[in-house]
């Protein structure tokens, strides 16, 4: 491609205005085209000794020493983003991704869980904020998941510069409706929340979603508990002592896969894959979930009372036989097909990740504080919107050209999501 580093000095005049220093302003483009470039590590040593303009020093001070506010950096990376794929058919994604690192001193590393790597690893864990339209993702947001092993140990979180604010143990779902409200609170727009079971499967993240008056789509584990949406609540007498309390459901909840065992599955297709439709089986039911308040049985069970919110329980029928399961707030009327185009559009935060980490170096960052693995993290968001904006600005050049035949690689217009102009499926970054 034709003179990105040009291109990127423009793009980025935004940012630099919104950090006000002449010296941040010039060494935050260097920070952000080292990602871009030549080369396979993305680290501040090897930056620095390509960039030859930049010194080492000046680019570590910089991400992890300077005393600067990356919030305004922040509110122009969703400004972008928003201006990019922003709008009602929006879908925003949470997910989360892993770094795999040695040694235990780096800001939040631990023995846990990895989603992307199916597998307990030492690592550091970042909840992540996707927004997306079509095919076409942007990430606008990073947040470190503290372990209780970090946050029970004060001393080891003052080492790692963890302000004090943050030194607090909060869950993966709860550190995403956080970064909601703060890209919510920046004016980000967007139709839909998107997560993975890891994250629907908390009652209060779902509850916490709809409380903002947001819709939702999220996985849910298959022995989740729900009652088929008539379900009637009765006051029934207590044959002895006192009075009942609570209202109890007519009927016993049942868990999703049992619920949809008897429905009807549909084949349905989302959008045109490289080789063809891509299509699995559907079924869907409404449903309540049992996440309401507990109570205690007469036969001595412990039961969750249905929740408040009359919601879709979908489940999903792949090729291999294997099921997966998911809950929607999404209207009554909704089509199968708007149930499955959103659950599956959830999937496009992946390729953001790789992405990220295999051609902008996210998890190449070497130092140990919580401060400078956030302001890296967003030096390579900032890259990969710019990258993102080059592309679908490419996109729209190119069809305005004759063509001579139909491109194969587009997404399909997706129902009730009309495409973007210029929004094409995204395998790997655009050259340069």
């Amino acid at each position: 491609m034709e003179n990105w580093r040009g291109d990127l000095e423009v793009w980025l005049g935004p940012f630099v205005a919104a950090l006000g220093h002449k010296t941040r302003g010039r060494i935050c483009p260097a920070y952000v085209a080292g990602p871009i470039g030549p080369g396979d590590r993305k680290s501040v040593q090897p930056m620095a000794a390509r960039d030859g303009a930049v010194s080492y020093d000046q680019l570590h001070h910089f991400i992890a020493d300077g005393v600067w506010d990356s919030g305004p950096l922040e509110t122009a990376l969703l400004s972008e983003a928003d201006r990019l794929v922003g709008g009602d058919e929006a879908f925003l994604v949470i997910d989360d991704t892993c770094l795999p690192k040695k040694g235990e001193r780096s800001v939040g590393v631990a023995p846990q869980y990895a989603s992307s790597l199916g597998k307990t690893a030492n690592c550091q864990s970042l909840v992540s904020l996707t927004l997306a339209s079509g095919e076409v993702p942007v990430m606008v947001g990073l947040r470190l998941f503290l372990p209780e092993t970090w946050t029970g140990d004060p001393d080891r979180m003052a080492r790692a510069r963890v302000p004090e604010d943050l030194q607090i143990a909060l869950s993966k779902p709860e550190i995403a409706l956080l970064e909601i409200d703060r890209v919510k609170a920046a004016g980000l727009r967007f139709g839909c929340v998107l997560a993975g079971a890891g994250y629907g499967s908390s009652g209060p993240f779902r509850q916490g979603l709809s409380a903002r008056g947001l819709n939702w789509t999220v996985g849910l584990s298959r022995r989740q508990n729900v009652y088929p949406a008539d379900v009637g609540l009765v006051f029934p007498e207590a044959g002895r002592g006192r009075r009942r309390k609570y209202h109890l459901p007519d009927r016993e909840a049942v868990s999703a896969q049992q619920m949809l065992e008897a429905k009807t599955w549909r084949k349905v297709s989302w959008r045109r894959g490289t080789k063809g439709r891509l299509a699995c089986q559907f079924a869907a039911a409404r449903v309540r979930i049992a996440d309401g308040h507990k109570h205690r049985m007469a036969d001595g069970r412990v039961q969750a009372m249905p929740g408040d919110e009359e919601v879709w329980l979908i489940g999903e029928r792949r090729a291999t036989g294997e099921r997966k399961y998911y809950a929607a707030n999404l209207p009554a009327d909704t089509p199968l097909m708007a149930l499955a185009t959103a659950i599956k559009a959830r999937w496009v935060c992946e390729q953001a990740h790789q992405q990220l980490k295999e051609e902008l170096g996210l998890d190449h960052f070497e130092g140990r504080s919580w401060t400078g693995l956030h302001r890296h993290a967003l030096m390579t968001m900032i890259a990969y919107a710019f990258l993102q904006s080059r592309r679908l600005t490419a996109a729209g050049r190119e069809k305005k050209k004759p063509r001579t035949a139909p491109a194969t690689n587009h997404a399909s217009r997706q129902a009730g999501h009309p495409r973007r102009t210029g929004e094409t499926a995204t395998d790997t970054l655009p050259s340069l």
